[in-house]
């Protein structure tokens, strides 16, 4: 009896080790475990973030886009309106001057034809 007994004690030493291994292995990875956790609860917390900066960017940007399309309609139509002025400057230019040739012709003495 007393080899079954000592087989019985290596038996019950080695499933002890066994045990103590299984549960030094399951430490471990819980700590790995409670790490990427961590790591995931960071990630998400940086996702909220930068989410929520996207956001204001897009918005911001959407402003900016309509004001400079504001900037650019305005430009055209007062480059539009201007070249309008010019032209009609010319115009009056020109008739200005007719007239004023017309008038000069007008009032110069006239010559006697003998």
């Amino acid at each position: 009896m007393t080899q079954q007994a000592a087989a019985l004690q290596t038996y019950n030493n080695e499933l002890v080790k066994c045990i103590e291994d299984l549960c030094s292995k399951r430490e471990e990875l819980n700590c790995q475990i409670k790490q990427e956790e961590e790591e995931k609860e960071r990630l998400q917390h940086d996702i909220r973030v930068l989410s929520e900066k996207l956001s204001r960017v897009n918005e911001s940007l959407a402003q900016r886009l309509a004001a400079r399309a504001t900037f650019d309609r305005t430009i055209a139509e007062t480059e539009a309106a201007y070249t309008k002025i010019l032209e009609s400057s010319q115009s009056l230019l020109s008739v200005l001057k007719q007239e004023a040739g017309n008038l000069s012709k007008a009032t110069q003495p006239r010559r006697k034809d003998h």
